[in-house]
């Protein structure tokens, strides 16, 4: 297998991962109107042991705003950036082996 394919595959992959790590945090918000908090929920908890460790360090950082939660959308945003730099930095890498 050439090396340009395991670099394509890995863009391919860190897009995917961002897919999914957004698409869980943006359900874990949607899903803290409807079910109670403290409730065993096994979609809950699936949701919160996926996107816990994204989430608790941007809570420590950011300042509280009463009962607003600005966290998922900063890390929505940080993940998107991120992802989109590491994506474009895999592809271009794959393209000089060609």
């Amino acid at each position: 297998m050439e090396i340009q394919y395991l670099f394509f595959y890995a863009s391919q992959f860190v897009s995917l991962l961002v897919q999914v790590l957004t698409s869980a945090i943006f359900l874990r918000a949607i899903f803290s109107w409807f079910v109670p908090p403290g409730s065993d929920n096994v979609i809950s908890r699936f949701l919160r042991d996926i996107t816990e460790p994204i989430l608790a360090p941007l809570r420590r950082i950011l300042p509280t705003m009463g009962m607003l939660d600005l966290s998922p959308f900063v890390a929505m945003i940080v993940l998107q950036t991120a992802g989109n730099i590491a994506s474009s930095v895999l592809q271009s890498a794959a393209n000089t082996f060609r």
